[in-house]
């Protein structure tokens, strides 16, 4: 089930032992090193509070002091207010190297009034192409909300406060590379990108609006931590039926496909499976596997 059990802000501590690794709520000092940004990263309230950043000399940014092979991650974000236009708000999972893994949040900002656009992507060995957008039900500058992704072996789930928004299944059985074998680290940043963030680069970053700062608490993780190239998660294979980490085996119930569904309808903007111009030898693999 996607729904309650994926908002990390709702459960009480879990203590897992050595086979999970569920990361402290709230403490950006253990968690986290801005990595990026020349003092434009701040971490404040005693840890508890993430800010980044954004004026004409630089951007900010951060990554997670652990790297993960699976996990149920979870972080609240309140994104730039105003006329944001111009900006890209990055939060993603990613691995290193030229085959390299990622999923991704960006959110792109927009003028006053006008939606911010929350773009998706799945990257595997190296390939992307798989973006999703969509428009939020809510303004996302006005209070923290939680972005949060699933990743298990079989299937990865995008939720927005709980809500599933986009999921991406395993397909390697029809050719589909798929997130399974690297590591990533949790990273996010604040940039310019007028040159395409918003409506294809015809509205530019208004510097008298800066800084531009996006705000994040209440980071979770439960989650298999990768060290010295083992998981937190080989340990004890055989609990892996256990409450701690049923996310394993996590897949969408019902009512959270009916709620998938009722987002994709409303408010998906852009699918890269309906996009036939785009692909005109063919839409990928996975999009006409339902």
């Amino acid at each position: 089930m996607i729904s309650s059990s994926l908002k990390f802000t709702l459960l009480v501590p879990l203590v897992v032992g050595c086979l999970m690794a569920a990361a402290s709520a709230s403490n950006f000092y253990q968690d986290f090193d801005i990595t990026w940004g020349d003092g434009h990263g701040k971490i404040v309230n005693n840890g508890e509070v993430l800010t980044l950043s954004l004026d004409k000399a630089s951007g900010s940014g951060f990554q997670s002091k652990n790297e993960y092979l699976f996990g149920e991650i979870d972080m609240q974000l309140k994104l730039v207010p105003g006329n944001s236009a111009g900006t890209v708000t990055a939060y993603y999972l990613s691995s290193k190297g030229s085959t390299w893994d990622e999923i991704d949040f960006e959110f792109l900002g927009n003028l006053s009034g006008d939606p911010y656009i929350l773009h998706t992507n799945v990257f595997s060995q190296g390939k992307g192409n798989r973006e999703q957008q969509f428009y939020l039900w809510f303004d996302p500058t006005a209070d923290f909300h939680t972005y949060s992704i699933l990743w298990n072996p079989q299937r990865i789930i995008f939720s927005v406060d709980g809500t599933p928004i986009r999921e991406f299944k395993n397909m390697e059985s029809i050719g589909v590379s798929f997130p399974k074998n690297q590591p990533m680290r949790i990273y996010s940043s604040l940039w310019n990108a007028d040159d395409w963030a918003t409506r294809g680069g015809l509205v530019k970053t208004d510097w008298t609006q800066a800084p531009f700062t996006a705000s994040y608490t209440n980071f979770n993780a439960n989650a298999c931590v990768w060290s010295n190239g083992a998981s937190s998660c080989k340990s004890n294979a055989s609990s892996s039926a256990s409450t701690n980490n049923a996310w394993l085996s996590q897949e969408l119930d019902s009512t959270s496909q009916q709620r998938l569904q009722w987002v994709q309808k409303n408010y998906m903007i852009y699918n890269y499976c309906s996009d036939t111009k785009r692909f005109p030898q063919g839409l990928p693999p996975e999009c006409t596997m339902s």
